[in-house]
């Protein structure tokens, strides 16, 4: 007959070695993390990067020469002064048939399309975030909800009920400008 003690240091060695088990996967999981945290930032900034070059109305002011002749080679480069230079505004147009979305508007058109797709109905400005991936803080769900009304406003969204959104008929409909 074992005696309790061997049961119980049995036992507890069972435990150690999943304690230990869990670790490791834990610490796995954890360098997979940081490592898709990282990506992710290099890709937002490469699309933030990519804006800043495709924005209209951004000229190069210093000329074609201003590339070639850096300043100070350890300091990053000055940030404007004024508030005016920090971003341009969106532009919405008004839809007709055959326009093209704007590209910076085109993904809450785009994902109501993908709900008349499947067949969802209109959608709050909340469970908009929600679709984004965004926090569904105040601040993020208003902005949602000045864009919808933007874009509701330009024939590109309607409206059926107060604060919920779908796409137009109009922009639904075969040739709708998708």
């Amino acid at each position: 007959m074992p005696s309790v003690m061997g049961l119980l240091e049995q036992r507890e060695l069972t435990a150690r070695r999943r304690l230990d088990a869990l670790r490791e996967e834990a610490d796995r999981i954890q360098a997979e993390l940081v490592a898709a945290e990282r990506e992710w930032n290099e890709w937002g900034i490469a699309r933030s990067r990519v804006g800043e070059v495709l924005s209209p109305g951004e000229g190069d002011t210093a000329g074609p020469n201003a590339a070639e002749e850096p300043s100070d080679r350890g300091a990053p480069p000055a940030l404007p002064a004024s508030s005016e230079a920090a971003k341009p505004k969106s532009v919405v147009l008004i839809w007709r048939a055959g326009l093209a979305r704007s590209a910076d508007y085109q993904r809450i058109p785009q994902a109501f399309a993908d709900r008349g797709r499947l067949g969802q109905g209109p959608l709050t400005c909340q469970e908009m975030a929600d679709c984004f991936g965004l926090d569904p803080v105040p601040a993020k769900v208003e902005a949602l909800r000045s864009k919808a009304k933007r874009l509701t406003a330009r024939g590109w969204l309607a409206e059926p009920a107060p604060g919920r959104f779908m796409l137009a008929k109009a922009v639904a409909g075969p040739g709708g400008g998708s």
